[in-house]
């Protein structure tokens, strides 16, 4: 039985087959999958509206879909649609870095499944999910929140306010952090020690 070829392009060795190859194949392989979880690719998608496929290459490392990284480069001069091969699962990190102010879509090759697009003035990173499934493959987008910033001033402790950064301002020299169960604030404890009359008294008792 010959070889078969994973979605992503692995070569799958059948067993007797490839006598004498099975080094090369196999590091060959390994190579593939070094580029899938780590490769870098620059795409240029420059042209007017229209479509660009990503590729799987099965047995090769000649595939625009076999990166993890990707970055679209190019001037756009309409808005762009990339497409991937249907069965495609895995997750990327891709940049539009195009210049022109138009959108770039991701899909599937065929079917109706979810798409992510970047807006006109988009030119950020995204991670992408492609979901592999057959005939309708979805191509998600996995937020990432970059804008929050932690809340309250200079020498505040920060702390989670429903969903959002607060701040508690620092105490005075002494004070002490305390809860009432949902708010949290700097408290001067109360004193401590014996007072005076607390003091005579027990001498009196116990001499």
């Amino acid at each position: 039985m010959a070889s078969t070829y994973s979605d992503l392009g692995l070569e799958l060795m059948a067993t007797g087959e490839n006598a004498g190859t099975w080094g090369t194949k196999t590091n060959a392989n390994l190579n593939l999958i070094e580029q899938l979880t780590g490769g870098y690719l620059s795409l240029s998608i420059a042209g007017g509206a229209g479509t660009q496929n990503l590729t799987i290459e099965d047995g090769a490392l000649t595939g625009t879909a076999q990166q993890r990284v990707i970055e679209f480069t190019g001037s756009i001069t309409g808005n762009r649609i990339i497409t991937v091969p249907l069965l495609t699962e895995n997750f990327y990190f891709i940049k539009n870095s195009t210049s022109g102010s138009y959108t770039v879509q991701l899909k599937a090759e065929s079917g109706s499944g979810a798409t992510v697009t970047w807006a006109t003035s988009d030119k950020t990173w995204k991670i992408i999910y492609v979901d592999g499934v057959a005939t309708n493959t979805g191509v998600y987008e996995i937020d990432v929140d970059t804008t929050s910033s932690p809340g309250g001033s200079d020498k505040q402790i920060q702390f989670n306010d429903s969903g959002s950064f607060g701040g508690i301002t620092m105490g005075s020299n002494g004070q002490i952090l305390t809860s009432n169960g949902s708010v949290a604030s700097f408290q001067t404890p109360a004193a401590s020690g014996i007072s005076t009359g607390k003091a005579i008294a027990m001498a009196m008792i116990f001499g």
